[in-house]
């Protein structure tokens, strides 16, 4: 059963989650610690920007979630310069999202007709551990770094299938896809009117959630829900005075696998599971 339940919006009815990212020091630990939990991945391969490589756990509907770490012979000044070091060098875990859409260009015009800033693409690539070669453009959505709040925007420049599915099929069947993210903010009235100037949204349901620590919102059709430190000994409180605003957890979409949880709870309707936070070092639920 999905998470969302809110009738589609026309602004944003044909945006879905394209990938998540999941920042750490070392890529080995990173898919040691998603084994441990049952969850296979695959090595991705290095980026051309002489500071991270990645793995990812791609899933049936498309999306995939990326693990993004440091190279081991990482260039120091390409590392400092990189947009995520703190998160890469702290362990954030979740740090950032990606759009996919069916029309990007029309996207960005009707974004900045919103008073949305939106940058310029910019291109980048990897080579797969098999030589082959990916490229794309990433066009940056909001002030803040490059999908930490708003989704960047990715258009592949070689075919989507080969960065997705490095092996030609999704690395599990366990999960169907990446549903929400959960981004924690400051302040939840600003950030509701934030996306609601972005997407056009009907207003938000809302929820407290005392052990996960939060006040939350659903926002209509997008597979987003913002999350509100409760009190300033929320574990959200001291993430958003480390990292900022940002994503903070994830929610997959149950499959065909069984996965246990050490914890439960009920958002909007739904029963949220979640993983062991402290194997796996950040927050990653299922529905």
């Amino acid at each position: 059963m999905p998470l969302l339940l809110v009738p589609l919006s026309l602004a944003s009815a044909d945006l879905s989650i394209d990938h998540v990212i999941v920042a750490g020091k070392d890529l080995k630990s990173m898919q040691a610690k998603l084994a441990a939990i049952g969850i296979p991945t695959e090595y991705g391969g290095r980026h051309n920007n002489h500071a991270t490589e990645m793995a990812l756990v791609s899933f049936p509907d498309g999306s995939y979630l990326e693990l993004l770490a440091i190279q081991p012979d990482a260039d120091p000044q390409a590392l400092a310069a990189h947009q995520r070091t703190r998160q890469l060098q702290k362990d954030a875990g979740p740090c950032a999202w990606a759009a996919r859409l069916k029309d990007i260009d029309s996207e960005v015009k009707r974004l900045r007709a919103a008073g949305v800033s939106v940058g310029e693409p910019v291109r980048s690539g990897r080579d797969r551990p098999d030589g082959t070669r990916l490229e794309w453009e990433a066009t940056q959505v909001g002030e803040e770094p490059s999908g930490t709040y708003f989704p960047y925007l990715e258009r592949d420049l070689t075919p989507r299938a080969l960065r997705a599915f490095p092996r030609g099929k999704p690395t599990t069947q366990d999960f169907k896809g990446v549903a929400t993210v959960v981004i924690a903010v400051r302040n939840l009235d600003a950030a509701i009117k934030r996306f609601r100037q972005a997407y056009d949204m009907p207003p938000p349901i809302r929820q407290s959630d005392p052990e996960f620590g939060a006040q939350l919102a659903l926002l209509g059709n997008m597979p987003v829900i913002l999350a509100a430190p409760l009190n300033a000994q929320s574990w959200l409180n001291g993430r958003l005075q480390e990292f900022g605003e940002g994503p903070c957890a994830f929610i997959l979409s149950r499959g065909s696998g069984q996965h246990s949880a050490v914890s439960k709870t009920r958002w909007f309707g739904i029963d949220v599971s979640w993983m062991d936070a402290d194997k796996l070092g950040w927050h990653l639920g299922f529905e």
